[in-house]
């Protein structure tokens, strides 16, 4: 060891490669061992047999041209040559399958459970439920209520995804539903009172449902209210309508 040592250090400061032999029978045993080691007859195996793909031999290809020109070949061997002549050349683009993106009917989002009533928080939902979404956005955003800040940005990113992953019309998204539900786990803890007892407080979680679905828009909205409003006016007899009267007097007045 001590040579070997000294070949190193000469090989440092001269800057030569080093050639070791090895002579200790000692370290040849554990040469050997470790090359035992790592041999794996499985690993062997699986490299022997395993199907590989089979490389195209020059020699033989010529060969094979050469009898398909004479007319030699054998059967199956005709029959293949026959059918990769008939077969036409596609190019990678006219091979690919075309991907038909489905537009999807609705979108489905909620919020994380955090620390509020689900009786404070159905109040909130009630406000948005049935109407667009950004009318939805900006009655959050106004409101003074503590939840209605989470509720925003959950409804936001539930537009945001709507219009990127299912290609959903952003102008004609409603809050079509809206629901809460409880936390799975509510948290509990005592809570002292007089006279030596103790009651239990209840710390409740909720979450936010909500499902956007393409309908009709503010303006939409607006216009077929406005119309609404105008075939319930009747005039005052300056022009015949084919209506039905509206609150008929009696026939008898006395």
């Amino acid at each position: 060891m001590q040579s070997v040592a000294r070949q190193v250090r000469c090989a440092n400061r001269l800057g030569t490669p080093v050639q070791f032999r090895i002579t200790s029978s000692c370290l040849q045993w554990q040469c050997q061992r470790r090359a035992a080691s790592y041999y794996n007859p499985l690993q062997w195996i699986q490299e022997k047999f395993a199907p590989k793909a089979r490389k195209a031999d020059p020699v033989e290809e010529k060969k094979r041209g050469e009898q398909e020109k004479q007319g030699q070949q054998s059967v199956f061997e005709a029959a293949v040559s026959h059918e990769k002549q008939a077969r036409p050349k596609t190019t990678s683009a006219e091979s690919a399958p075309t991907v038909i993106k489905k537009k999807a009917t609705e979108h489905k989002y909620s919020t994380a459970n955090f620390k509020i009533s689900h009786r404070k928080l159905n109040m909130i939902g009630r406000q948005i439920s049935g109407k667009p979404i950004d009318h939805a956005i900006v009655q959050m955003q106004f409101s003074e209520k503590r939840a209605t800040s989470r509720i925003k940005s959950m409804l936001a990113t539930a537009k945001l995804h709507a219009t990127a992953y299912k290609n959903m019309d952003p102008s004609k998204l409603i809050v079509s539903e809206a629901w809460v539900t409880k936390g799975p786990k509510q948290l509990k803890r005592l809570e002292p009172r007089g006279r030596g007892k103790f009651g239990i407080r209840v710390h409740p979680d909720s979450r936010m449902h909500v499902i956007l679905r393409e309908g009709k828009t503010f303006e939409q909205l607006k216009k077929e209210q406005r119309e609404r409003r105008l075939r319930r006016i009747v005039s005052a007899g300056l022009v015949r309508e084919d209506v039905p009267l509206r609150n008929p007097a009696r026939t008898w007045q006395w």
